[in-house]
């Protein structure tokens, strides 16, 4: 069990809607933390055809910490500035998609989890990742808290971002993406975050589909 001392602010921001290739909405997470093995999951929708970041973690001496990257052609997940391509996914536009990684520190072994679909598992850093950290959703970061491109901005829909400090199992994943019942993150947790509001933001219950 692994304590942690949090100071939490998140900031959504987006620019004017006018300029949509220059909209940007992302959370500012600050936290202080030393672990070795994570998860993470989110779900997003979107339209982009073009690179983007979903999740940024950057560390003052690794600013591609731990990130999650759509590419042209595929997949990405960075560990410590190591970011290996997960190819072959079905990754279609206009639809939600959940999408899990997994990382263990003492292999190195990273893994993508598109829609409940395990990628292969690639090798990343053995490293650990500790604080003082710096988060973004929707924005990929090239310092440690800024550097941002509009060109590598999520324009879309996100939500249920949770991270955890160990790596899940198979069976959990699949728990979560059925919807069997399943423990939040403990780390973030979508739910239970506090956030400010700076921008022209929308928030609003997220909807569900008719069966």
């Amino acid at each position: 069990v692994f304590l942690y001392q949090m100071l939490l602010l998140l900031l959504l921001v987006a620019s004017c809607a006018a300029t949509p290739q220059k909209t940007i909405r992302k959370t500012l997470i600050y936290l202080k933390f030393v672990k070795t093995n994570k998860t993470i999951y989110r779900e997003f929708f979107t339209d982009l055809s073009r690179e983007y970041a979903s999740f940024s973690l950057a560390l003052p001496s690794f600013y591609s910490g731990f990130v999650f990257y759509k590419t042209l052609n595929s997949l990405a997940m960075c560990v410590r500035d190591t970011c290996p391509n997960f190819e072959g996914l079905d990754f279609k536009l206009n639809k939600w998609h959940s999408v899990w990684g997994t990382w263990d520190a003492a292999s190195g072994l990273a893994q993508l989890w598109l829609n409940g679909e395990p990628s292969s598992r690639k090798l990343t850093s053995k490293s650990n990742i500790n604080g003082p950290i710096t988060i973004t959703l929707g924005q990929d970061q090239d310092s440690h808290g800024g550097g941002f491109e509009a060109k590598q901005s999520f324009v879309g829909m996100m939500s249920d971002l949770h991270m955890w400090d160990y790596k899940l199992s198979p069976c959990e994943i699949q728990k979560y993406v059925n919807d069997f019942g399943y423990a939040k993150g403990n780390v973030l947790n979508w739910n239970s975050l506090e956030f400010q509001i700076i921008g022209t933001v929308l928030v609003e219950n997220k909807l569900k589909t008719c069966q």
